[in-house]
């Protein structure tokens, strides 16, 4: 049994989505707030719905039983983020923490984990994955460490001030810098190529998109593909920095710090990854073909 923790997110649904389709057992942990649709989604896929919440260690180990795979996609940022109750200090890192705990203590073998790219700043995030990275390399258990970059569908969208429906778009930083922008759906494609691949056991993998593109580059690409020019924000890095120094919200420090590594990112060579996981990456050209159809 292969459980998904955050399977009502873009990337865990997709995980459950594909492991479905490949005919691999799926159980699916949802909270009691979870969106119904979302849901009915997972129990229409065939998967088997079991509540918990990363807060609650009691509901955790009775999903891991008899699971021998876990996934976790899980974090409260961006959407089921709850100011002093569900935040990344105690659904990323302490949640995630326990589960890697009672996930061993409940002879699970194998732990797929999402995580990001290690960023200069400390921030609430930032410190949860580290935290949780650590502690799956010192648990026993077979781990891989998926380090992915920006998603695409999130970072070049309203969400985050790329407002491509109406031609305008918010650069953090220069805009020069080469960003190796990654879909999500390829994300949930590496986690489950994760679980059978021996190269990915006690790894820890770099994962972007098949090319890194500055943002001003972007622009262009959807420029193209819309036939329309698009109207430019620079937010410069002084700004975020004072932004950061003045954020005492969990979630506010955190996305802020987020747009200053978008602003200093490089991009990630795939060519081990690919070697590793022979998969065909999605392009931003194509995304943007997609959304501005």
């Amino acid at each position: 049994m292969n459980l998904i923790v955050g399977a009502t997110g873009m990337v865990g649904m997709e995980v459950c989505r594909l492991l479905a389709a490949s005919g691999k057992p799926v159980r699916a942990l949802v909270r009691s707030s979870s969106d119904p649709v979302k849901v009915e989604r997972l129990k229409a896929l065939g998967a088997e719905v079991v509540q918990g919440d990363l807060r609650d260690r009691a509901s955790l180990q009775a999903a891991c039983r008899g699971v021998s795979a876990v996934i976790s996609t899980a974090s409260a940022m961006p959407f089921a983020y709850t100011p002093g109750e569900n935040t990344p200090q105690s659904a990323d890192q302490q949640g995630c923490l326990t589960l890697v705990d009672v996930a061993r203590e409940n002879g699970v073998r194998q732990f797929v984990y999402v995580s990001f790219p290690p960023m200069n700043d400390s921030f609430p995030l930032q410190d949860a994955k580290r935290a949780v990275e650590a502690r799956l390399r010192n648990s026993g258990l077979t781990y891989t460490i998926l380090r992915a970059t920006y998603f695409t569908e999130v970072w070049l969208s309203p969400a985050t001030g790329f407002d491509y429906p109406n031609f305008k778009a918010t650069v953090y930083g220069t805009g020069d810098n080469a960003i190796s922008w990654i879909s999500f759906l390829d994300v949930a494609q590496f986690a489950v190529a994760s679980l059978d691949s021996v190269a990915a056991r006690n790894a820890t993998v770099e994962l972007g998109g098949p090319e890194g593109i500055s943002p001003h580059d972007v622009i262009k690409i959807f420029e193209q593909a819309s036939g329309k020019a698009f109207e430019v924000t620079h937010v410069p890095v002084e700004a975020l920095d004072g932004q950061l120094t003045a954020s005492t919200d969990q979630m506010q420090r955190s996305f802020v710090a987020l747009m200053l590594g978008y602003a200093s990112a490089t991009s990630i060579d795939m060519t081990a990854a690919l070697a590793t996981f022979p998969l065909k990456l999605r392009t931003v050209e194509a995304y943007a073909r997609s959304v501005m159809a």
